[in-house]
């Protein structure tokens, strides 16, 4: 049973059941953001289908010789061509839709710039899943059919995730489980036949991959996707706001970034690494925006200090912005990185550039008295507050000859008057900007607050000609962060656990099909002993004793005691189940690693410290992998870096039983 709630404007499903796989929200809610998704959608199946046609039109072209079918073909090719270019000028206008993802706050602020969700079509794990289940792990496939199902739902929930904290955990939790389905079923050795689709964010354009790497990338572009969504439709009016936005734009870099540095040979233009490095230093700057905000809204002590620090903060984001847009030119990112993109970083570079102006102009010609006590700091703040020196009199002149000061003041608000103009000016150029009412607000806003200040001070009976004010010198309170994801957050479950400890019964590992062997205990015993747990190994075997004639051999492992699955069992719970043996014997199955010198104790704990992950209970199946983010992807796409577990693994217990000698940490039979 399921309820229905309402999320942030979104319609999702919750289960009741915590066990439950979650739900991502609904497809068909009529929000503006679902149906900018489903714009998306039908533009990349459009782009899709012409790009086919035009594959098609190019291989006749160049097979055929007939030169009419040659003009109709090329006729054809213009048409496609034509339809391509308006596709991907439709979505660029999407990926520009910003004032769908604000916030509903009366309060005017310069909007962000959020990223549109990758899409993905659906696939059908089912019957690979079943084959390798049947093949390499020799249990019937249809006996997993429920999990199966629950990772196919965990799937199509994760294409419609909500915008808010339950959204982010479900990417999160499928990602998370990418890293079992890749140990489990993806052998370096074997392809699956899975090909992951996705469509490219910024044009649109699909890819197909069968490495798992693709998907798991994708997936994490997503996360650092959302987080922009989540950061531009914060309430920046307040510190809490802010303080979220902050937070939710230095994660979105973070998840840029460690894509950045563990993808490489990306498929598709939006996860190549100029792009990567582009929406870094986007959402960076856009968290120093925040930052500027934060200190226009606790800096309200009224004195010469506080706009200084002001325009401090202003040329800081100035700075960054004007480093975007330098790297949005570079090519070959400046071909499809949406041209709105790249005049907003403009116009918000040239805007900050004047408030930096506007604030310094503010603190020369507003406060006219310098405390005797404070001087020398004052001093040594100003000399640092100009890239170069002003031009005229010295700093402890300019402090104390309140004519200099506004003579200098004018020149920083003429400055910031024609900055503003340029932001405007750059605005109406873009037709997309343009409609964009509150952004035009905001640069209107700030012009007409610096033409006023400008004719409050301007004086007529002013002879001398306005200097050229220089460049303020960056500086900020804040540094932003790069916060890398963290994985081991949202706490998941092997869905596969069943099949036994990911240590031993992974893609990687092979083995015999299990053999069940039937053994009465003798005079001496079984004739065995046993080492480590989950699952028990068969350490050694006496020659000539029950176990040997049974056919059991040293580093079998016990998978089951009379029809009793015990893979995940500890040693102790393996040696108790042993002694509660009656005397007409017990049926044990058996499994022959097929590669016993890489499936001694020792390796199995080098297996498992790489892996991060600890099968040796059935509470620990549990628990999320300590290390997804160190995993290594199947195929040449992603290269994750492989960090050393500090995971330890106990071998088993000492302890004696009848008929039964310890040695070496072992127990006979």
């Amino acid at each position: 049973m399921t309820t229905e709630q309402e999320g942030d404007g979104e319609s999702f499903v919750q289960p009741q059941d915590s066990g439950s796989v979650r739900k991502g929200c609904d497809p068909f809610a009529q929000t503006q953001r679902s149906k900018l998704q489903h714009r998306r959608a039908r533009i990349n199946q459009q782009i899709n289908k012409e790009m086919r046609m035009r594959a098609g039109a190019e291989n006749l072209f160049r097979a055929t010789n007939n030169h009419k079918v040659k003009e109709t073909v090329a006729l054809e090719l213009s048409y496609v061509n034509s339809s391509l270019q308006l596709l991907k000028e439709e979505l660029e206008e999407l990926n520009s839709s910003v004032e769908v993802y604000q916030n509903d706050s009366e309060s005017i602020s310069v909007p962000m710039i959020p990223l549109g969700l990758k899409e993905t079509r659906e696939i059908d794990l089912t019957v690979p899943l079943m084959d390798v289940i049947h093949e390499h792990y020799y249990e019937d496939g249809s006996q997993f059919e429920k999990e199966i199902k629950e990772f196919m739902d965990l799937r199509q929930a994760m294409r419609t995730p909500t915008r808010n904290e339950a959204g982010l955990e479900l990417l999160m939790e499928y990602y998370s489980q990418l890293y079992y389905l890749e140990n489990r079923f993806f052998s370096p050795s074997k392809n699956l036949g899975i090909y992951f689709h996705w469509y490219d964010s910024l044009t649109g354009v699909p890819s197909c991959q069968r490495a798992l790497a693709f998907e798991k990338g994708s997936v994490l572009f997503n996360v650092g996707a959302l987080y922009t969504q989540i950061g531009a439709r914060q309430d920046r009016s307040t510190v809490e706001g802010i303080d979220n936005a902050i937070d939710a734009f230095q994660r979105s870099a973070g998840a840029f970034n460690y894509l950045k540095e563990n993808f490489s040979n990306a498929p598709s233009l939006d996860m190549s690494s100029a792009s990567l490095n582009i929406l870094v230093r986007l959402m960076i700057a856009q968290v120093q925006e925040c930052i500027f905000e934060k200190v226009m809204l606790t800096k309200t002590k009224h004195d010469f200090l506080t706009p200084l620090q002001i325009a401090q903060e202003a040329a800081k984001v100035d700075d960054i912005y004007a480093l975007v847009y330098q790297t949005m030119l570079q090519p070959p990112v400046k071909d499809y990185i949406p041209f709105s993109w790249t005049a907003m970083v403009q116009v918000k570079s040239q805007h900050f550039k004047a408030l930096s102006h506007y604030h310094a102009a503010i603190a020369l010609c507003e406060y006219s008295s310098i405390p005797e006590k404070e001087e020398n700091e004052y001093e040594k703040i100003f000399l640092q507050f100009h890239v170069t020196v002003p031009e005229g009199p010295s700093v402890n002149v300019l402090l104390h000859d309140h004519e200099e000061r506004q003579k200098l003041g004018k020149a920083h608000l003429k400055k910031a008057v024609i900055q503003h103009e340029e932001a405007m000016r750059l605005h109406g150029l873009c037709k997309i900007l343009r409609k964009i009412d509150i952004l035009q607000e905001v640069l209107s806003f700030a012009h007409r607050r610096s033409l006023n200040k400008y004719s409050e001070i301007d004086n007529e009976d002013d002879f001398f000609e306005t200097v050229e004010p220089p460049d303020i010198h960056s500086k900020t309170e804040q540094k932003p962060e790069i916060k890398t994801p963290n994985f081991t957050k949202v706490k998941v479950t092997d869905l596969f656990y069943r099949l036994g400890p990911l240590s031993v019964f992974n893609a990687k590992s092979k083995w015999s099909p299990p053999r069940t062997v039937r053994l009465v205990k003798g005079e001496c015993g079984f004739g065995f002993t046993l080492r480590g747990d989950a699952p028990v190994l068969i350490a050694g075997v006496v020659a000539d004793g029950c176990a040997a004639e049974a056919g059991l051999k040293k580093s079998d492992y016990i998978v089951s005691i009379n029809g009793s699955d015990c893979k995940w069992s500890k040693h102790a719970e393996v040696v108790q189940a042993l002694k509660n043996i009656e005397d007409d014997g017990v049926d044990i199955s058996v499994i022959t690693p097929q590669c016993p010198e890489v499936q001694t104790v020792a390796d199995r704990k080098s297996l498992i410290s790489s892996s991060g992950f600890l099968g040796s209970s059935n509470n620990n199946k549990e628990n999320a992998p300590k290390n997804i983010q160190n995993s290594l992807s199947t195929g040449t796409l992603l290269h994750w870096n492989k960090k050393k577990s500090t995971s330890k693994r106990n071998n088993g217990s000492t302890f004696s039983l009848p008929f039964a000698s310890v040695r070496n940490n072992e127990s006979m039979y």
